[in-house]
Order: structure tokens, then sequence, then C-alpha cells
């Protein structure tokens, strides 16, 4: 099984580390593009190597698009050009799955590839998807991840590992997607307890129109 997951400065480093290892365990090969080839820097966080650029889309399972910094999210989508976002439209047309995690939502619906889809996001950039792309529905109740037909979009951040489960067993069956969680000690059993805030606003920079 191949991943593409592309990524770009200021990625969020879980998106693209937690799913990753869940992969590794499940035996799947995962191919870093970046917008730049070389040195990526998480958000935040330290760098890592990514020596594939983008480029001619290729034949893969899934297609894996993490979310990142909202500055970073909003250059991508804002970008004249549609470097980021059209080399998405051409990968997501040779893969099995497309998927996202956190805000990758962002950049999937800024490219056309949600539209028609129920979808979710992190709680805090939902108001931004229901104000720009009204023809993408909002799953009902935050889940972890959505699967609707071929799209399949987790929530913020940590549900990354829920969702890389999901496309395992989609991909390589129950007993795989099993004997990754029993590999991971995958048990999540969290020492508090909280509830998703209710939000009308979204971190995603205002850009002026021109």
């Amino acid at each position: 099984m191949k991943i593409v997951m592309p990524v770009y400065e200021d990625v969020d480093m879980l998106d693209v580390c937690g799913p990753y290892e869940m992969f590794r365990w499940a035996g799947f090969d995962v191919q870093l593009v970046a917008e730049v080839p070389g040195a990526v820097r998480f958000n935040r966080g330290f760098t890592f190597n990514a020596a594939d650029g983008l480029g001619a889309a290729s034949e893969c399972d899934a297609l894996w698009v993490p979310g990142g910094n909202p500055d970073s999210l909003s250059r991508i989508i804002h970008d004249c050009e549609r470097t980021f976002l059209d080399y998405l439209v051409r990968q997501a047309s040779e893969s099995r799955y497309v998927c996202s995690v956190c805000e990758g939502a962002l950049l999937l619906a800024a490219a056309g590839l949600l539209d028609g889809f129920t979808v979710t996001t992190h709680w805090a950039f939902i108001p931004y998807l229901i104000e720009n792309y009204p023809k993408v529905t909002i799953a009902d109740g935050h889940p972890r991840f959505a699967l609707d037909r071929d799209r399949l979009t987790g929530g913020g951040i940590s549900s990354g590992l829920d969702e890389a489960l999901k496309l395992i067993e989609l991909l390589a069956g129950a007993d795989a997607a099993r004997h990754v969680q029993q590999s991971t000690q995958y048990y999540p059993d969290p020492p508090v307890a909280s509830a998703i805030p209710n939000t009308i606003s979204s971190p995603m920079p205002v850009v002026a129109s021109t």
C-alpha cells in the first residue's frame, strides 16, 4: 500500500508523525512530498527532510493531507498560482482515498475536493469551512473522523491516529488495523476530561480582498 503525504513549512507535527507511525506498522509505504524539497520545519518544532517535491501525480492508495499553521494554510489557499492546490487535484485523481487530518481539510476544500461531501476538521476551523465553502457539509458532533465514500477526514491533530487506523482497516482489513493498534499500544485513557467548545470565529488570518 502506498500513501502520498504532501507537506509544507509549519505543518503540524502530529498530523504527519502520528499517522506515519501507524502506516509504518501496517507495512505501508509513505511518500513525503514537499512544497519545497529538503528541510521542512514543523509548526513550532524541529525540521525533517522531505526529498521529493510536488510534481506529476503517482498512483497510490491514499492521499493524506496534514494541517498546519494558519498563516501557512492561508498562504497556500491564496497562492494565485495554486501550486499546492493544483498538485492536490492531480494527486487526488490518482488516489483510491483522499484524506485530511485537522486543518488539512481546508486545503482540500480550497482545491474543490470536498464539494458535495460530509467532512470534519479541527473544531476551531469549522466556522471557516462553513463561511467559505458552502458546498461542503460539516459532520455532526465533532467525530474523530468522517468517511463519506472515498473521502476520509479527521478532526483535530490527535484524531489522525484514529483516522489512520480507519484507513488501514479500509485498505488492509480489520485484522491489520487491530495488529497496528496492539503493536503501538493505542488504547487511549487520558487523565483529564474536557469538552469541545462552541465557537463562531476561526484562527485563520483575514485576507483583504483585492
